[in-house]
């Protein structure tokens, strides 16, 4: 399906939306869909405990297996019903299929604003315990487990404004 935008026929776009946790994915995801776009809860459509080297399926709940299903993503990214769809969420496999996006976005927040936010989350959320916590506060500062090449965002600004800000960039 082609969308036409002025004299210029433009196919379906798929953006990345990623960042550690408590950097806005899942507010982000939110915001898009409120508004009528096409955003995909990676977290929570996509994901599932297994090898990210292999995609096998791993028993217990770790971040380093925290991955998302390769076929599924390839499925979605060749639907061409939407214009654009945003891909929200983090996983440790992304290497496995982020050149079929055509942009990245990487959310970010100073060090202060991502211990409060941790500091929000109930107890029943990733980030809660301890171990968590330092997890992904020692990620934050590495940018180990982020893709190296997406445009940094500034996640600290009102939800709103981040995706104004997503969304001129796609265009």
């Amino acid at each position: 399906m082609l969308y036409w935008i002025g004299e210029i026929a433009m196919g379906m776009k798929n953006y990345l939306i990623e960042g550690v946790s408590c950097t806005g994915k899942t507010s982000v995801c939110n915001e898009l869909q409120r508004r009528g776009y096409h955003a995909i809860h990676g977290d929570r459509e996509l994901a599932y405990q297994g090898d990210p080297e292999t995609g096998q399926p791993t028993d217990g709940r770790t971040h380093e297996n925290h991955i998302w299903d390769v076929e599924k993503v390839k499925v979605l990214v060749s639907n061409e019903d939407e214009p654009f769809t945003f891909f929200c969420g983090g996983s440790r496999n992304f290497s496995k299929f982020i050149d079929l996006f055509d942009g990245v976005f990487i959310l970010d927040v100073d060090r202060e604003t991502l211990k409060r936010r941790i500091d929000m989350r109930s107890e029943d959320d990733w980030g809660a315990k301890k171990s968590e916590r330092d997890l992904i506060l020692r990620l934050h500062q590495t940018n180990e487990d982020i893709p190296k090449n997406g445009i940094i965002i500034d996640a600290t600004a009102p939800i709103e404004h981040v995706v104004d800000e997503i969304i001129q960039l796609c265009k």
